[in-house]
């Protein structure tokens, strides 16, 4: 694929990947909660938690997955782009246990600023990913928009006894992340110019890759929570967790899997600002760890790893399965009960 060089998109945004997000404080005064399961019954996950989608139940052996995800630019390359926004999108199904359907999508577009060949070169990232994820790009809706917008609905479907939540954690549970962290420095290194190609490979690599082993984890009973990491970084999805169940997590930082090229960006002062509002609403729920450690469980990712919680005694077989596919995780850290803090870092 052709690279775009003439129109870089990042140029074009003032935001980058699901660093966009609204920080969470503003995002619960918008997002009002309310119970949607009592006025709709076979609404299975609804407005009523933080779980990564929406799960309705048809009939006693189907229930449909749906969820939508868009962001600006976070490359500046619009092929790269479309197969990120997409992987991010699609990974909200994997992340409940499913099997993504088809996919709807969503675009926005600066046509006075950019031309269109290079928004269909944005499709045409969306549907690789799509063939990758073996499903369709079904359909889709654009708008004339100011800056440059991209991303997906999915729909997915689930047994309804293998739904995963971000709920249903226990207490001993062991907890496993499938990606690295560190997206959000290297974006934010390649928008202030000061990037390289080593980086910008690791980010495109980890980003681009489809979170597909979650649509395993829904045949597995020993999987009591599940969640993918976003923008929110490791502290706030894993906060999520802990306070869905009432408990407290240890967290071994020496275990974390960090993508070694943003170390040196960090040091140069490659802090996204979503890593800011992430510590704005998160830290006064956290106990111990240095700055920088925090800098790092507070970057935003942008189509993160999924975050496991796994019972402890069933560790050995949980692992070998996970090498099955590709995975060769060890435990970052373990759910213990609840004290004065959400996360401990050790």
């Amino acid at each position: 694929m052709e690279i775009s060089t003439d129109y870089p998109l990042t140029k074009f945004s003032h935001g980058a990947g699901c660093g966009c997000k609204l920080s969470p404080e503003v995002l619960e005064t918008i997002v009002q909660r309310f119970d949607a399961v009592k006025h709709f019954p076979s609404l299975l996950v609804g407005n009523e938690g933080k779980d990564d989608a929406a799960v309705y139940q048809i009939n006693d052996e189907q229930a449909i997955i749906s969820t939508t995800d868009f962001f600006m630019p976070i490359v500046d390359d619009a092929f790269d782009f479309g197969r990120i926004a997409s992987a991010n999108a699609i990974s909200d199904v994997y992340a409940m246990g499913g099997k993504p359907l088809m996919a709807i999508a969503i675009l926005g577009w600066p046509i006075d600023k950019i031309p269109a060949e290079y928004a269909a070169k944005v499709l045409e990232g969306c549907r690789a990913i799509c063939a990758e994820a073996s499903i369709p790009l079904a359909g889709g809706h654009s708008i004339d928009c100011p800056e440059p917008v991209f991303g997906l609905a999915v729909t997915g479907i689930v047994h309804p006894s293998r739904i995963k939540r971000n709920a249903g954690a226990e207490k001993g549970n062991l907890l496993y992340l499938t990606k690295p962290i560190g997206v959000g420095i290297l974006s934010t290194a390649q928008k202030k110019g000061i990037s390289n190609p080593a980086a910008e490979k690791a980010a495109l690599d980890t980003m681009t890759r489809l979170n597909l082993f979650g649509e395993k984890l829904g045949n597995r009973p020993e999987v009591k929570a599940l969640t993918d990491v976003t923008g929110f970084g490791l502290l706030g999805h894993l906060g999520e967790i802990c306070d869905a169940a009432n408990l407290t997590a240890d967290l071994h930082f020496s275990a974390i899997p960090l993508i070694p090229e943003a170390k040196d960006l960090l040091e140069k002062g490659c802090i996204p600002g979503g890593t800011k509002r992430n510590l704005a609403s998160y830290e006064k729920g956290i106990f111990g760890g240095t700055e920088e450690q925090k800098l790092w469980l507070a970057d935003p990712q942008t189509s993160g790893g999924l975050l496991i919680a796994v019972d402890a005694k069933q560790k050995a077989s949980f692992e070998d399965f996970a090498i099955q596919f590709g995975h060769e995780l060890l435990p970052i850290g373990q759910l213990k009960s609840r004290e004065n803090y959400r996360i401990n870092i050790l």
